[in-house]
């Protein structure tokens, strides 16, 4: 009999790995090509993963809620055929990480066992250090499971059994987690700083510490400044934050860190839009049965402009390249009931329609607000849009999605008066006003572009054609 690795597949545009929320079979199950096997869960989307053959599943490889990096073996599905089961590329880089990092750290090779190959922990990169005292990590202990990735990050970091027995733990059956211990080491690293701050001994960091806190509690790092800490009183409360929103916090201040943002904003008078669309919406319901917001006319605007001036559809590759995206696809920051943020992508907007991009925009916002949106929803976008009216709010200076160069912000449209210039001279009239706020990328994109960008999306809005069909 033949095995094939069910592997976790690729999850979209930035995600490079996933949580088993649910197994939906157990080994001995047969199954059939495209069955579902699993549901998993990243920061933008839940999803069933089916599998790529029939057969009969040989073993599972990661337990539910364990974190598992994209192309590595979620389990061995036993196939009719003779061919022998080879190990994911993915793996094979695994056992080199792990030489390395063993080799550089200890200056010997730690032995990879049975288990590891079955459930391959991602590699370390390590710094000059004084390594921890490595220590023995039981796999189960009373009635918890520790997980391979956990047990190693233990291991080198000193954590002893008893310590790590009190950790408490997010993942099913009160497991701990890679974010768990990552969270444990940081507040470790705190306690111990400050009793060396009166004990005037200094504090060693590890390089599994150091990359805990700068790259995946970068919200919370305290290592580069000086926070007092909070004081709780009666009556507060403290809740853990939901993968998404830990997600969501560390990518913004990613953001913030990687891209100088600039801000701009401008006034644009939305009358003619906004009388359209009154006339036009009770129709387009008739027709095609669904609403006509306001968002798929920003949506096509933003459109025109960005084919005026396709500098803005742009990313930064290798550090100093620019790369130029044929496609404009815009995403649109969703709130969820949740109270986190998604942002699906409308594709290919440039050769839509308006009314192709109304039946995306409430089918994409519809699903996010119903968690069934696939990956494929949310990879791909090139621009974003953010409609902060819709809460009320005249204008705002929003983070930029990463690798993005710029994102769109609309406020409220609100009614004020307003000086019009006219052939009998000026005078002063009701109408309809909207903020435009466009955060942008400086290393890329500068004052003039930014400002002709923005001022063509105010045109393009002002001079809408009252008479046009949807």
């Amino acid at each position: 009999m033949a095995t094939v690795e069910l592997v976790m597949p690729e999850m979209g545009e930035s995600v490079t790995d996933a949580t088993i929320s649910n197994w939906l079979i157990k080994e001995g199950d047969s199954i059939e090509v495209d069955q579902d096997i699993l549901e998993v869960s990243t920061d933008k989307v839940d999803t069933e993963i089916p599998s790529p053959t029939s057969g009969v599943v040989k073993q599972i490889l990661h337990r539910e809620g364990e974190v598992v990096e994209v192309g590595k073996a979620l389990a061995i599905i036993e196939v009719e055929g003779e061919a022998e089961i080879k190990p994911s590329p993915a793996v094979d880089e695994q056992r080199k990480g792990e030489a390395n990092y063993n080799e550089e750290n200890n200056g010997h090779q730690k032995p990879v066992t049975e288990d590891e190959l079955k459930h391959p922990t991602p590699p370390f990169i390590p710094e000059q250090q004084t390594a921890s005292p490595v220590q023995s990590v039981s796999a189960t202990s009373g009635d918890r499971f520790y997980s391979p990735l956990v047990r190693n990050i233990a291991e080198q970091e000193g954590i002893s059994q008893e310590e790590l027995d009190r950790i408490t733990g997010s993942g099913v059956d009160n497991r701990v987690t890679k974010q768990d211990i990552l969270d444990h080491l940081q507040h470790r690293e705190y306690d111990a700083s400050r009793t060396a701050s009166s004990s005037t001994q200094p504090v060693v960091l590890s390089s599994i510490q150091k990359a805990s806190i700068a790259q995946s509690h970068p919200l919370t790092d305290r290592s580069s400044q000086n926070i007092s800490p909070v004081k709780v009183k009666d009556g507060d409360e403290i809740i853990e934050m939901d993968k998404m929103r830990k997600l969501i916090a560390n990518h913004m201040v990613m953001s913030k860190q990687v891209s100088p943002h600039v801000s701009l904003f401008l006034e644009a008078d939305v009358t003619n839009l906004w009388n359209w669309r009154q006339q036009a919406k009770a129709g387009f319901a008739d027709r095609e049965n669904q609403k006509l917001t306001f968002t798929p006319l920003f949506i096509e605007a933003t459109t025109k402009a960005i084919k005026a001036f396709p500098e803005v559809n742009v990313s930064i590759v290798d550090g100093d390249k620019i790369h130029y995206k044929k496609e404009i696809n815009i995403g649109m920051a969703t709130a969820l009931p949740s109270g986190n943020l998604i942002v699906p992508v409308v594709k290919n907007t440039a050769d839509k329609t308006l009314s192709a991009i109304a039946k995306d925009v409430n089918d994409l916002a519809e699903r996010a607000r119903n968690s069934a949106l696939k990956p494929d929803d949310t990879a791909g976008g090139t621009f974003t849009l953010t409609n902060i009216g819709t809460f009320d709010s005249l204008m705002g200076t929003p983070i930029i999605n990463q690798p993005q160069a710029a994102i769109l912000a609309v406020g409220a449209i609100k009614k004020k008066p307003v000086v019009l210039e006219t052939e009998a001279g000026d005078v002063i009239a009701i109408r309809h006003m909207m903020y435009l706020s466009l955060s942008m990328d400086h290393r890329i994109v500068d004052g003039a572009l930014g400002g002709a960008f923005l001022q063509r999306v105010k045109n393009e809005l002002e001079d809408w054609d009252v008479n046009r069909e949807v």
